[in-house]
């Protein structure tokens, strides 16, 4: 066995109380010696000692050994000689959403909103030693949720978004440059944003170029994706006789969109259903698959049993020596 290590050896300073009972064993073997009144012992001399009188302190021996066997356990020996060697695929990822009302359009199923949600779930649960963030935006943006690697509670909150929750308008500008803030102290060796919008830029103080230069700034790459069919959309309307379905059309500011990929080294994509949204993020799974690092991981495994059943042989031993072989023998 190799690697052994205690999680607790300063217990092995108990070992220290053996001395004082070896110390009380030697005075009580000298104050414990028969003696007989005679004349003489020359007659006594030449008579060899027996086995047993030369081996009886093997007890006591044993019964120190059962001592420090259960000083050993209670010192809890573990062995690390299992190593495995893993190669961890880390990347920091902030996924910024719009929240527009024209993400209710139902060229997606159901609608856009619901679509983007799904399948941002689907590619978070994959992810799964990546940090990764949620900033939804409108007319102005806030963080749903910092980088994180709790799946679960992420997943929550994306379940949790409704249209509706920010003032309607399209920030796309002020939503990258929030994305980039809550990245832009991360020490990943990648950094991404991926940006989902299904509009043009129509509110915000930041223009969406000069949030891509920013991204740039802090070498922080950025993956567009503007989601709407081509020409139309059926979208629900308000009206005095209830909720209607009309057709709007569909306006993505698809060359902004395009610039600011291209300035950060990054990508553009056009969803225009749910199966190329799916695609969409394959893809940038795909992209996104770095290698940075090597960990080592050593499986800890409490050895103490087999200090135990050594304590209870050896006291099981004494016992026979001390209360049946030499029972007769001071």
């Amino acid at each position: 066995m190799s690697n052994v290590t205690f999680a607790k050896p300063e217990l092995f300073y108990l070992l220290l109380g053996l001395i004082p009972m070896i110390v009380w064993y030697v005075m009580r073997q000298k104050k414990s010696k028969p003696s007989i009144q005679i004349s003489s012992l020359d007659a006594l001399r030449k008579v060899p000692l027996t086995w047993k009188h030369s081996l009886r302190h093997v007890a006591f021996v044993l019964q120190l050994g059962v001592l420090a066997l259960i000083i050993t356990c209670l010192a809890r020996p573990q062995s690390s000689d299992s190593w495995q060697n893993q190669t961890v695929e880390g990347i920091d990822i902030m996924i910024a959403l719009d929240m527009s009302s024209s993400m209710l359009a139902r060229d997606f199923q159901p609608d856009r909103l619901e679509a983007a949600k799904s399948v941002a779930t689907e590619f978070i649960s994959g992810r799964q030693y990546d940090r990764i963030g949620l900033v939804v935006f409108s007319a102005e943006s806030f963080t749903q949720c910092p980088l994180t690697t709790d799946r679960a509670v992420l997943i929550n909150l994306f379940q949790n978004l409704k249209s509706g929750m920010l003032e309607d308008g399209t920030a796309i500008g002020l939503g990258l440059a929030n994305a980039v803030s809550r990245l832009k102290d991360s020490e990943a060796k990648s950094r991404v944003v991926i940006l989902l919008t299904d509009g043009e830029n129509n509110r915000g103080e930041i223009a969406p170029i000069t949030a891509a230069e920013i991204a740039k700034t802090f070498g922080i790459r950025v993956y567009t994706i503007g989601i709407g069919t081509m020409g139309t959309a059926p979208y629900p309307v308000q009206t005095p006789f209830g909720v209607q379905i009309r057709d709007i059309e569909v306006k993505i500011d698809e060359k902004t969109l395009q610039d600011m990929a291209a300035i950060t080294d990054g990508k553009y994509f056009r969803a225009t259903n749910n199966k190329t949204l799916v695609e969409v993020y394959k893809e940038i799974d795909r992209l996104e698959r770095s290698k940075i690092e090597n960990k080592e991981f050593s499986k800890k495994n409490e050895e103490y049993r087999r200090y135990a059943i050594g304590a209870l042989v050896l006291a099981l031993l004494a016992m026979i020596l001390q209360f049946v072989v030499f029972r007769h023998i001071p």
